[in-house]
């Protein structure tokens, strides 16, 4: 799974939650586009689905397989791109 399509599969569910669309959108639209999208709009997209709920819908529509693979390859892209601490 790509990162676009899944963020499409966020994009899908969030109809009911304006602010969560608008960004979801948005990060959809510059990864179509090619353009880069920062690590904390993903976190923070991940981190908004979690709290309005859309999760189970996700797993409802798309299975919990798809689900697991979209959050991975979530994550992956955040932690390839968040700084690390200085220890």
């Amino acid at each position: 799974m790509e990162l676009r399509d899944a963020t499409r599969m966020i994009l899908s569910e969030s109809a009911a939650h304006p602010e969560l669309l608008r960004v979801t959108r948005r990060v959809h639209d510059d990864l179509a586009g090619g353009r880069p999208v920062r690590y904390a709009e993903l976190s923070w997209m991940l981190k908004e689905a979690a709290r309005k709920n859309v999760y189970p819908a996700l797993r409802s529509r798309y299975g919990v397989a798809a689900f697991d693979e979209m959050v991975l390859v979530i994550g992956r892209e955040i932690d390839r791109q968040a700084p690390v601490p200085a220890r």
